[in-house]
């Protein structure tokens, strides 16, 4: 069974399908790529999905140790370069919102700088990622 199925709607926009869950999205390109910006672009997807991969590794390691980082944000930026047109900087900001220790810090922040999208995307994407947590 696929993971899932993208349709080409027209006018630049697509239509994704999730096999297990039925869970869909669209795709739109962006304004500065011929599109309307309605909805994400594939590479906005690109870029969320390395914050939504870092996440959830994090989440499963928290879960492990018994650490709580439920509200934890991401905020995301993508850098586009041309020649060819392409992804050329990822930059994430993770705002937890408790303290942890320095250990705990760094269980975390290994565990999401591993994440599998982390470690598919090519070596020439750079991967900016901070981590940002409340003061003591």
């Amino acid at each position: 069974m696929p993971t899932s199925t993208a349709t080409y709607s027209g006018d630049l926009r697509t239509q994704s399908v999730h096999t297990q869950s039925g869970e869909t999205y669209i795709t739109d390109a962006p304004v500065d790529n011929e599109g309307k910006g309605a909805g994400f672009s594939p590479t906005d997807i690109v870029a969320t999905a390395l914050a939504n991969c870092m996440l959830t590794i994090m989440g499963i390691v928290s879960n492990r140790k018994g650490l709580e980082i439920e509200g934890t944000e991401a905020k995301i930026d993508k850098s586009m370069g041309i020649e060819p047109r392409r992804i050329t900087e990822i930059k994430i900001d993770f705002y937890f919102p408790v303290n942890f220790s320095n250990d705990e810090r760094k269980l975390l922040e290994k565990a999401a700088i591993n994440c599998p999208v982390a470690k598919s995307l090519s070596s020439d994407l750079k991967q900016n990622i901070q981590f940002h947590y409340p003061s003591s």
